[in-house]
């Protein structure tokens, strides 16, 4: 049993830890969001690109200013996205040796990749769907005239949940690393991770149907790769228990 002075120690070392963590988080985020404002404009004009046909309007003085802020908030952790997985696997798995964190690097090139595909796969296909399908039941008393304020909300949280969402196989893998979940687990509880992927859905995405079924079915799939890659990295660590034995 661990002394209760050690065991103090341990929790203030952690905490420690993980304030140092959320700083250089929040440094990286800062740092990223003022690089970001400094190209608004180019950002901005990229946002409103899958919606040519619309036209926007700021209702109050300060309304377009506070977009700019928004975006470049949203644009700024996006950019900073490296440093933020980073920092994440660094307080999740510390003391690493190099070949570790070569292996970690690695991990966050794959995190890179599934927050980019997901994030792409936003931009390119949900908000151009989205966009259609509510701007076609308009009628002709009724125009589609939004605030630019509301369309950046709307662009940034699909953006950041496609990318966030993505990052399943990732999570799930590192569960398994560490021996929280096994792939039997996965496939006994199929129907629950389901649920859930589904109220997540519904909670990450704007408040209609459509965007949360166009998340759920992405997550659903993801969610059977990374039952796939549980397996596989299940079987390499009961290969790797039986060699040592």
């Amino acid at each position: 049993m661990i002394p209760m002075d050690e065991r103090k120690l341990t929790i203030v070392g952690h905490l420690s830890e993980l304030r140092k963590r959320i700083i250089i988080v929040i440094l990286a985020i800062v740092i990223g969001s003022i690089t970001c404002y400094s190209y608004v404009d180019q950002i901005v004009t990229l946002i409103i690109q899958p919606a040519q046909d619309l036209n926007f309007i700021y209702l109050n003085p300060a309304d377009l200013f506070l977009a700019y802020v928004k975006v470049s908030i949203i644009s700024g952790i996006i950019l900073a996205s490296p440093v933020i997985f980073y920092q994440v696997w660094r307080f999740a798995v510390p003391g690493v040796a190099w070949k570790q964190r070569l292996a970690i690097i690695l991990v966050i090139c794959m995190s890179l990749f599934f927050f980019v595909a997901g994030a792409t796969f936003a931009y390119t296909v949900i908000i151009p769907f989205t966009l259609a399908f509510f701007t076609q039941i308009a009628r002709d008393e009724v125009a589609p005239l939004f605030s630019f304020s509301s369309y950046a909300g709307f662009i940034g949280s699909l953006v950041l949940s496609f990318g966030l969402a993505f990052q399943l196989p990732i999570l799930i893998m590192l569960l398994t690393q560490v021996n929280l979940l096994n792939p039997r687990v996965l496939k006994k509880f199929r129907k629950y991770f389901i649920l859930i992927i589904l109220i997540v859905a519904a909670i990450l995405t704007p408040p209609d149907v459509i965007s949360q079924c166009l998340l759920a079915i992405p997550m659903i799939f993801l969610f059977e790769l990374s039952v796939l890659i549980s397996s596989m990295i299940y079987r390499r660590k009961k290969r790797q228990v039986m060699n040592a034995s």
